[in-house]
């Protein structure tokens, strides 16, 4: 990624918790890459613990690489809106279900309320896809939010197309570069990298 312009980067996390450290990479290299990065969680990501740890261990991780608090509620993800102080906003994982209630307009957590106030601005959003039904319930999302201006995805593909044939996952190792395109309002291309 290009070091000539230091941007603060919205990082919004849902609960796709089988990416989070792919997810911790990817901040990572934001962070290394000289960005100021500011953690948002959803609900699930702060509350919900799984197999793959607890979510105290992931936000504190969160905010040792980031070296920001983050933000938790909806009271903290509105002024993103009114004082515009991001350059761009990452949804990475974005679930099916954010992506379906980004489409409909709903902001009942703090990544959505987040998205709302960040797209107001008309400056980029970067999506990073991980959902079982891309190619059922939530085609027609992905869809609508490719055709959504100053929305961009990090490139995406079945990652078992015999298992779980309607399920797709952004190759987060894109991130970075999805994000600096976006900057210059490009889509980085092809979008879709598959299979896995």
């Amino acid at each position: 990624m290009s070091k000539k312009k230091q941007w603060t980067v919205g990082f919004a996390i849902t609960g796709s918790f089988c990416t989070h450290e792919k997810i911790k990479d990817a901040v990572k290299n934001l962070v290394e890459n000289g960005h100021r990065v500011i953690p948002i969680f959803s609900n699930s990501s702060q509350s919900m613990n799984t197999r793959f740890g607890t979510a105290r261990d992931f936000i504190i991780s969160l905010q040792e690489i980031t070296g920001e608090h983050g933000i938790f509620t909806l009271q903290e993800a509105e002024p993103i809106g009114p004082k515009a102080f991001l350059d761009v906003l990452v949804i990475a994982p974005c679930t099916g279900n954010t992506m379906a209630k980004l489409c409909a307009g709903i902001t009942d957590s703090p990544v959505l309320m987040a998205a709302k106030a960040h797209m107001r601005n008309e400056k980029p959003t970067v999506i990073s896809i991980s959902t079982n039904d891309a190619l059922g319930m939530n085609f027609k999302n992905i869809g609508q939010l490719m055709n959504t201006k100053d929305v961009y995805f990090v490139p995406f593909g079945q990652d078992d197309y015999e298992k779980k044939p309607k399920s797709m996952i952004a190759h987060v190792e894109l991130l970075g570069e999805t994000v600096e395109a976006a900057m210059e309002k490009r889509q980085i291309q092809p979008v879709i990298h598959s299979p896995f």
